[in-house]
């Protein structure tokens, strides 16, 4: 087990477990700095996943999967349409925290219930199946290979090969830093976070950024859903999400809901998915193994509260 995790195959397998996590991660970010706690990641995630797995295979029966350009075609449109549902997603649930006065995190729960139970539904009027969509023939992100990374060793085997999406979440990372502190609307996101009441004294309209700051979050948030169903997996499985929209505000939170800090924190919990993955191969029972990751989630929260206290009690002290 050590031999493995010294080896390219591991930093590989880290980079795939975090990229949904690091995509949601962003969402989280993003919401939070509007000053709203989106504890419905794991719902948009989960419906993602599956809006992913129904519209690539929809587009892959129109261009057909016979050639390279064909498959990115079906898998560029059935990305999009389900980028753009998680934005939906994230306006509906805007609309109802912001114009229908709803508890933000009821609201949220209610979204993650009707997500677990609805995809089921949908699954079965899509293809007549409860557990997976092993029926559907939906077309997953493309590999990058790159030509001279390739041949180097150990190297190659970390950056070549890797899933178009995984690339696309660590862009993430730099394109949420510059929004958020670059331009005219990153600013307006941070100031109603910081101060809804100065923010609207100034003509900025906190409803309106919170709108849109949501539906952001929702449109990041379901990229991470599509890589679940069309990365990480080939298809769409049950409650594939995992907890995973709950690691990430738990990431998010620890990286102060900052997109660099949010990046590292989730490197920690895809280091701990891949651990998870590779003690599969042990004897330790797999209710153990699928522990790891909310138990490091729970640990670093831990040590995170306790580190926030003890600065509290030195400002306290030095006032």
């Amino acid at each position: 087990m050590l031999d493995s995790i010294f080896s390219a195959e591991f930093i590989n397998s880290i980079l795939r477990a975090t990229t949904p996590i690091l995509f949601a991660t962003m969402a989280s970010a993003v919401a939070a700095k509007a000053g709203i706690c989106n504890m419905a990641l794991e719902g948009m995630m989960l419906l993602s996943a599956l809006f992913g797995v129904v519209f690539s295979a929809l587009f892959g029966g129109i261009f057909g999967t016979a050639t390279g350009f064909s498959q990115f075609a079906s898998f560029g449109c059935g990305f999009l349409l389900t980028v753009l549902a998680g934005g939906l997603i994230g306006l509906v649930f805007a609309f109802c925290i912001l114009h229908m006065k709803a508890d933000e995190i009821l609201a949220a729960i209610a979204l993650n219930l009707i997500a677990s139970g609805g995809t089921i539904m949908l699954l079965m009027a899509a293809a007549g199946e409860k557990g997976a969509s092993s029926a559907l023939a939906s077309v997953a992100a493309p590999k990058v290979t790159i030509p001279l990374i390739e041949a180097i060793p150990g190297l190659g085997k970390i950056l070549s090969g890797q899933n178009l999406l995984t690339w696309l979440s660590l862009l993430s990372v730099a394109g949420v830093h510059i929004f958020l502190y670059k331009t005219p609307m990153g600013l307006k996101i941070r100031a109603v976070g910081e101060n809804k009441n100065a923010a609207e004294s100034v003509g900025i309209s906190a409803r309106k950024i919170q709108y849109v700051a949501l539906v952001i979050s929702g449109m990041l948030a379901s990229m991470g859903g599509f890589y679940l169903s069309g990365g990480y997996m080939n298809m769409f499985t049950r409650d594939m999400a995992a907890g995973r929209g709950y690691i990430a505000l738990a990431a998010s939170s620890m990286g102060a809901d900052t997109p660099i800090g949010g990046f590292l924190v989730s490197i920690l919990f895809g280091i701990a998915q891949a651990v998870a993955n590779l003690m599969q191969l042990t004897t330790i029972p797999m209710q153990l193994v699928q522990m790891v990751p909310y138990l490091t989630t729970l640990v670093g929260l831990g040590i995170y509260s306790y580190a926030r206290m003890k600065r509290r009690r030195k400002l306290v002290q030095v006032k």
